[in-house]
């Protein structure tokens, strides 16, 4: 750190390091309709998160609700059974989801190569 100031350059510096000719041929060489689609991971995950805390609080309460300590075995702590059933479920719903993800993107990849190998026959 000085106290002296920097010179600023007389002409702009380009920071995108693309040339404007470059980007102009990739878009007359790439086809918007062959590129592929895969699914967002993030949004499977979340969404496998969220299913998982809804079902997990909603199993949990009823079995809660349920529970009869003449019949069943003593529950010391509610609160942990209810923790416990939450976490288990979430937990199974996010794996779950990241599955379907990958089974997609599997899919979706064979599909497009499908796709791009009739493209080179014709």
């Amino acid at each position: 750190m000085s106290s002296t100031p920097e010179e600023s350059p007389a002409e702009p510096v380009e920071t995108t390091g693309a040339d404007p000719e470059t980007v102009d041929d990739l878009r007359t060489v790439v086809d918007p309709a062959s590129v592929r689609r895969a699914p967002r991971y993030a949004a499977f995950m979340v969404t496998g998160v969220v299913v998982g805390l809804v079902a997990g609080l909603a199993l949990g309460l009823f079995l809660l609700a349920t529970f009869d300590p003449q019949r069943d075995f003593p529950m010391d702590k509610p609160g942990v059974w209810l923790t416990v059933t939450v976490m288990g479920t979430t937990t199974l719903t996010t794996l779950l989801a990241g599955l379907l993800a990958t089974v997609l993107d599997r899919r979706s990849l064979k599909r497009w190569n499908a796709h791009q190998d009739a493209d080179r026959a014709v």
